[in-house]
């Protein structure tokens, strides 16, 4: 038998377990998720995967990510208690 283990019997079950892990990374990091998936849907296209620096722009953890990505300050030092 071949590696059964790489073959989901549910089509779509690795890209849907990708898709989750970018929006709970997004949220954990202070982001817009849909805001972000956009921006990453116009960047990907255009830009040379292969380099390092450019996918680190990227990530949920960059500095360099536009303004509309990010939650506003307010809404990240809203407390429950208020």
């Amino acid at each position: 038998m071949k590696n059964s283990s790489a073959v989901s019997p549910f089509p779509g079950t690795r890209s849907s377990a990708i898709i989750y892990s970018i929006i709970e990374t997004a949220k954990e990091n202070n982001l817009k998720p849909y805001n972000y998936l956009m921006y990453l849907f116009e960047q990907l296209p255009n830009i040379d995967t292969a380099d390092i620096s450019v996918i680190n722009r990227l990530l949920p953890r960059s500095d360099t990510l536009p303004e509309e990505c990010r939650l506003s300050a307010k809404i990240n030092d809203a407390s429950p208690d208020n």
